[in-house]
């Protein structure tokens, strides 16, 4: 791969990173707070915890994300990046551009894909 495009891959994690932990700030600010004044009766609560357990599932996701993005930096800081894990080939620009934090081939992760609907 060359150089500007592993450039180009490396500020475009390190963007979804930032943006990543804004919002991750902002939820933990304002979106979790308890308002125990608004909660006056057994329905405020329980949408309340409702509201809570969704965004918590959603901090969730964007933490198995983060550590993706870490993971895709580390490899561009080891030149391993944009190298298929599992076959060793290169992985198409393209595919990364789609999902910079992939470490299979199309091939590959289809082939996964496949075996995971074989067992489900």
């Amino acid at each position: 791969m060359k150089k500007q495009d592993v450039q180009k891959f490396k500020n475009i994690l390190e963007e979804q990173k930032k943006r990543l932990l804004e919002s991750v700030q902002k939820t933990v600010e304002e979106d979790l707070k308890l308002p125990t004044e608004d909660l006056s009766d057994e329905v405020d609560l329980a949408s309340n915890e409702i509201n809570q357990s969704i965004a918590f599932r959603l901090r969730d996701r964007e933490r198995v994300l983060l550590q993706k993005i870490e993971r895709a930096l580390e490899r561009i800081e080891q030149g391993e990046f944009g190298v298929c894990d599992q076959c060793g080939d290169e992985i198409e620009v393209k595919r990364l551009e789609a999902r910079p934090v992939t470490t299979l081939c199309i091939s590959c992760k289809e082939e996964q894909e496949q075996k995971e609907k074989a067992y489900a």
